[in-house]
């Protein structure tokens, strides 16, 4: 037991070093007093607090580490820029809240500390298997822990509640004062609880009506341009040769993990243990090592592929290699209950690249690069066999056909120092490995009045129409309330008299949508009341409410303590992010970030980026 508990110290560390990253729902930063053993030098400054390299640095680096382990694909260079900016808004984020710590007199005693390190463990801990009994926290074990931690572990343990603890403290203050009503509570339920059922005619504009129903003048045209001219920008293009090279697997990397499983399964005929080949081979982290055991299972649990070969598998001995989205498998069956259920272990070999087939796409992509320096994209493609396409792409729509997402590439093509004629680096995303051409690039600009003219008139006509619709449901409303039957009204126009319901407020409602003033206006109607015409969705509507059915009161009850600290806690978050953002609007932030870390080449003694990615 006390070995068990030894190697769960490690959790502690870790989930010290995580809770240090991020507290709550944002991150504290690092060394946020601006205290820095480094030399590397300040980055900028807080309301006179150095931001210094090397915390800002450990950060980015976290953050860098987070997301490079939530991808298949590398981090993009787009997506490298984010996370330096989002370093340093988390960096200037822990400054500030130490600053309002410092100022509200927040600190944190050591009887606070001794209770919550015995009472209070990092939450990740609590899911920690060896501190727990019969799947539940449980305290004596991790109080057991706590006797057995080094000096080091206990000082690292303490140093994260002294952080956590004052800004608690801190976060209960600026979240004070939230007070939600039990009307408030009941409105809510209600509002996603109650239902409503109606009949309605929509007037559907965009087919009925004609445009020979109104005119659009040249002013009209001129107002919307004028008012409208954002919707007529274009971003910048680039036309480009691209070149790629695709990462997919092929059918000799199949076929190479197919052998393998053979031989595999020849090694079990031959007298290999199933199970020991089972915990060395397989990928299956869950059954690994249990000898690849599935445990009992019914008809039609697994993949098809995979439960067609246990029902028809002889007892005892391995199958052939089976397919699945998973992988190859190996299969035996050790009981079978018929066909309605069966025991069974098996080995899954993922379908991967060969060795050989990886080197070969690693030969190719650095040919190609190679090739790129001293010629044309066609020639190089050419002299690979590889194919080339000229494509177009947006620099708010980084996609090209051949290659998928090529963030990178646009970037290189976009700079101003890149030339027609210019062949880019191979980069690589999660489908390719791809390299471009750069044709040429046509600027942002915004369209003429006169280019922008088709567009504007089928605008123009859109609300128009519209409008046209709404009068006739005026009309239709007013002969409704005076007497006629929704029915007659709507076969009288060649509409169709539609139903719809019980539905609650935030439900889409086939015919009248989701969130809009049809929907809201059908909970506003008392049964059989015909609404005025109910303009949504480029659509007009007349709408006669049939059905109601109550919000339950007492279902509301047995849940409104759950709700009520539901709602709660996302006010606090709400008034925490607008604490934050106040704090920022009136700091005095001094970013430094580009003149420090991309001096001008003439620039000596400045602060050198480490290359360590």
């Amino acid at each position: 037991m006390m070995q068990q508990l030894r190697k769960s110290t490690k959790w502690i560390m870790i989930l010290v070093a995580i809770a240090f990253g991020g507290l709550m729902f944002f991150e504290w930063g690092m060394d946020i007093t601006g205290q820095s053993t480094g030399s590397t030098g300040q980055i900028g400054r807080v309301n006179g607090t150095p931001v210094m390299y090397d915390d800002y640095f450990r950060t980015y680096q976290n953050l860098y580490e987070q997301t490079a382990a939530t991808q298949e694909e590398p981090v993009t260079t787009t997506q490298n820029s984010q996370l330096e900016d989002q370093a340093w808004e988390e960096m200037v984020t822990s400054i500030l809240i130490q600053q309002e710590l410092d100022r509200r007199g927040i600190v944190v005693t050591d009887e606070e500390i001794r209770s919550a390190a015995r009472f209070s463990p990092p939450p990740g801990l609590m899911q920690n298997p060896e501190l727990q009994t019969d799947g539940q926290f449980d305290l004596a074990k991790y109080q057991q822990l706590l006797s057995v931690l080094s000096t080091q572990e206990l000082q690292g343990l303490e140093d994260y509640y002294r952080t956590v603890i004052p800004r608690a403290k801190l976060l209960r203050q600026v979240g004070s004062g939230i007070y939600v009503s039990d009307n408030d509570l009941w409105n809510t339920y209600r509002a996603q609880n109650e239902k409503a059922s109606v009949r309605f005619v929509a007037f559907d504009p965009l087919a009925r009506i004609s445009e020979d129903r109104f005119e659009i003048t040249d002013d009209e045209v001129a107002d919307y341009y004028d008012e409208n001219r954002e919707d007529f920008f274009v971003p910048a293009s680039a036309h480009v040769i691209a070149v790629a090279i695709s990462k997919r697997l092929t059918a000799a990397d199949t076929a190479a993990v197919v052998a393998r499983a053979e031989e595999l399964r020849q090694e079990i005929l031959d007298g290999a243990d199933f199970g020991e080949v089972a915990q060395a081979e397989s990928s299956d982290e869950t059954t690994a090592p249990e000898g690849g055991d599935l445990g009992v299972f019914p008809r039609d649990f697994m993949v098809p592929a995979f439960d067609t070969a246990v029902f028809a598998a002889r007892l005892n001995r391995v199958t052939e290699p089976v397919r699945t989205d998973f992988g190859i498998h190996l299969v035996e069956v050790t009981q079978r209950w018929g066909q309605d259920s069966a025991q069974a272990r098996h080995i899954l070999l993922p379908i991967e690249r060969s060795e050989d087939s990886e080197i070969a796409l690693f030969t190719a992509a650095d040919s190609l690069e190679e090739l790129g320096e001293s010629m044309s994209l066609v020639d190089a493609a050419m002299e690979l066999g590889l194919e080339t396409d000229t494509v177009e792409f947006l620099e708010t729509a980084l996609l090209v056909p051949v290659a998928g997402d090529v963030a990178d590439g646009g970037e290189w093509a976009f700079d101003p120092e890149t030339s027609p004629g210019d062949v880019s680096p191979v980069y690589e995303n999660r489908v390719s490995f791809y390299a471009l051409e750069l044709l040429s690039v046509d600027p942002s600009h915004y369209l003429t009045q006169e280019e922008a003219e088709p567009a504007i008139r089928a605008a123009i006509a859109i609300v128009k129409k519209i409008e046209v619709a709404m009068d006739e449901a005026r009309e239709a409303a007013a002969e409704v309330r005076g007497g006629r039957s929704m029915d007659e009204v709507a076969r009288e126009l060649g509409l169709e008299l539609r139903d719809a319901g019980p539905f609650t407020r935030t439900e889409f409602v086939f015919g009248l949508g989701q969130y809009n003033p049809a929907v809201g206006t059908a909970f506003g109607l008392a049964i059989g009341e015909v609404s005025d015409a109910v303009q949504a969705n480029q659509n007009a509507f007349v709408i006669e409410r049939t059905g109601s059915e109550t919000a339950d009161s007492l279902a509301w009850v047995t849940q409104v303590d759950i709700q009520r600290m539901q709602l709660l806690n996302a006010l606090r978050e709400q008034r925490l992010v607008e604490w934050i953002d106040a704090l920022r609007a009136e700091a005095d932030i001094v970013d430094r970030r580009e003149e420090v870390l991309n001096p001008p080449e003439d620039a000596t003694n400045q602060i050198q980026v480490p290359a360590v990615f």
